[in-house]
């Protein structure tokens, strides 16, 4: 099946009642953080992805398996707030231990364009492949740290944008 461009108001059926609320408001606080979404339907189900418009870049997708949905952040700056990173629930840290490693940062394999994660928290390292390691379910207790973690990874991301324009 190829993948169908389709709206918000599709996206959002895919979900369970009781997680609409909390999908509405992560995308809600995406478009006001200057992300502009596409939505699909994909093999597995409906699949949003938002990109800030002034960066060109992904910043997180939400992902439905079985009227779940997992959050996808493309967190490139956990290096600039650890304190968050340290902070993090410890089921938020379990999903990152259990996603896949970075073959090219662990076994110098994968692509050379492709870049995992490697960063620490507490004591324990991790070189995590950046397609499923910040990759958590939308749940009640962790909506309030998944704005969180995107509204940090967005200013830094534009912190940057402003300090090489400045360079040049």
């Amino acid at each position: 099946m190829s993948t169908e461009k389709i709206g918000f108001e599709e996206f959002i059926k895919a979900v369970a009642p009781t997680q609409q609320p909390l999908v509405q408001e992560l995308h809600d606080y995406l478009l006001e953080s200057g992300c502009k979404p596409t939505f699909e339907e994909k093999k597995l189900g409906p699949f949003a992805s938002y990109k800030h418009t002034k960066l060109k870049k992904s910043i997180a997708n939400m992902i439905t398996r079985k009227q779940s949905i997992l959050v996808r952040i493309y967190a490139e700056n956990t290096g600039k707030y650890p304190d968050f990173i340290n902070a993090m629930p410890q089921e938020m840290v379990q999903a990152i231990a259990g996603a896949g490693d970075c073959k090219r940062l662990t076994h110098n394999g994968c692509s050379s364009k492709c870049s995992g994660y490697d960063f620490v928290i507490g004591d324990q390292r991790f070189q995590k492949c950046k397609y499923n390691c910040f990759e958590f379910l939308l749940t009640d207790d962790s909506n309030m740290y998944i704005k969180e973690f995107v509204a940090r990874e967005i200013k830094e991301r534009t912190s940057d944008t402003v300090l090489h324009s400045f360079q040049q």
